[in-house]
């Protein structure tokens, strides 16, 4: 009797054997392709990021050069900031008679003066650093709709400090 039943579930387990699954990952396939697509979408190559505060609207283009990291300097309708520091106050993108030098038009003494202390240690730092030197680049995000005023002064002082290649950031036009 004992052997009967081994017979028995003999012919059960060979029939669950003989059967065969197939299993359908066509859905998953697709399902990881479109990941895939959107990380490389999303992803980027560039050692630098430049984030835009919500206050500030950038001028659009179809420049893709990758942005290099330098000192940062921001000219909202709030004030112009120097590595998120507040610098100089605008009231709605307009500069105050005060903050402009009196022998000079184009010369803001507070800006040029941040400016100047970031170009020092910047030097001080190259000096002990042998990889490093002062390269004098600055990249400016400027509200889209501020005077051209307002941004060739700060242009102006910012090359009176030593920082004479100012390049503006853009958002990508897509």
């Amino acid at each position: 009797m004992a052997l009967g039943r081994r017979r028995g579930m003999g012919r059960y387990i060979d029939k669950r054997i003989s059967s065969t699954f197939k299993i359908q990952i066509t859905s998953m396939v697709d399902m990881f392709v479109i990941l895939l697509v959107f990380l490389l979408k999303s992803y980027s190559t560039s050692p630098v990021q430049i984030t835009p505060s919500d206050q500030l609207t950038l001028p659009a283009s179809t420049s893709t050069k990758d942005p290099v990291d330098v000192l940062k300097l921001v000219v909202s309708k709030t004030g112009i900031f120097v590595d998120e520091k507040k610098i100089v106050e605008l009231k709605d993108g307009v500069l105050a008679v005060g903050d402009v030098d009196v022998n000079d038009t184009q010369f803001i003494r507070a800006l040029y003066t941040e400016l100047d202390e970031q170009a020092k240690k910047t030097r001080m730092i190259a000096s002990q650093n042998t990889e490093l030197e002062f390269d004098g680049k600055v990249v400016m995000q400027a509200e889209r709709s501020l005077p051209y005023d307002v941004l060739r002064k700060v242009m102006y002082t910012s090359m009176m400090a030593g920082y004479s290649d100012v390049k503006i950031a853009v958002m990508l036009k897509e």
